[in-house]
C-alpha cells in the first residue's frame, strides 16, 4: 500500500480553514472527513494527468482509508493537495452563488455575501492560476529536452 488519502488531506487542511470541515471531523472522525473530501482528490488526480508516478487510487471502503498504489513523492503529494484546494475554493464560490437564488438582486447587493463573493472569487482565481503555474512548471521540469533537441517531440 502506498500513500494514504489522509497524507494528502493533512497537507490540504494545512492550506484551508473551514469550520464545516472541523465540525465534520469532530462528529465523524477522519473517515467521515476523508469521505467528504475524496471527490476533490479524485478530481485532482484527473487534473494531474501528467504526473510522473502512477496515480492509481483505491477509494475509501467502509473503515479502510483510501490509498494510492505507489508511495508518492512529497512534490506530487503537495501538488495534489494544491489542486484539492482549488476545488475547495470552487465549492465556496458556488455556495455563495446559491445564496443569490434566495435573495432579490437588491438584497444580494446589500448583503455582505455579495462582497464576500467577490473576495472568494478572487481567491479562487488566484488559486486556479497558481495551480496552473505549478502544473506547467512541473511539466517543463519532467520533459526530456534532449529529445526535443533531436526534433523528436514524442
Amino acid at each position: 500500500m502506498g500513500t494514504s488519502l489522509t497524507t494528502v488531506v493533512d497537507l490540504f487542511l494545512s492550506e484551508v480553514t473551514d469550520w464545516t470541515l472541523d465540525v465534520l471531523y469532530s462528529t465523524s472522525g477522519s473517515i467521515g472527513l476523508n469521505t467528504f473530501v475524496e471527490p476533490w482528490l479524485l478530481n485532482s488526480i484527473n487534473k494531474f494527468y501528467m504526473c510522473d508516478q502512477d496515480l492509481t487510487y483505491t477509494p475509501i471502503s467502509g473503515s479502510v482509508d483510501g490509498y494510492f498504489t505507489e508511495t508518492l513523492t512529497s512534490e506530487n503529494t503537495l501538488i495534489l493537495s494544491n489542486i484539492m484546494t482549488q476545488y475547495w475554493y470552487n465549492r465556496l464560490v458556488n455556495n455563495v452563488r446559491q445564496m443569490n437564488t434566495y435573495l432579490t438582486d437588491k438584497e444580494f447587493d446589500q448583503h455582505s455575501a455579495a462582497n464576500n463573493m467577490n473576495a472568494k472569487l478572487q481567491l479562487f482565481n488566484a488559486k486556479k492560476e497558481e495551480v496552473n503555474q505549478i502544473l506547467t512548471e512541473y511539466t517543463y521540469r519532467k520533459n526530456d529536452w534532449t529529445q526535443w533537441k533531436l526534433q523528436n517531440f514524442v
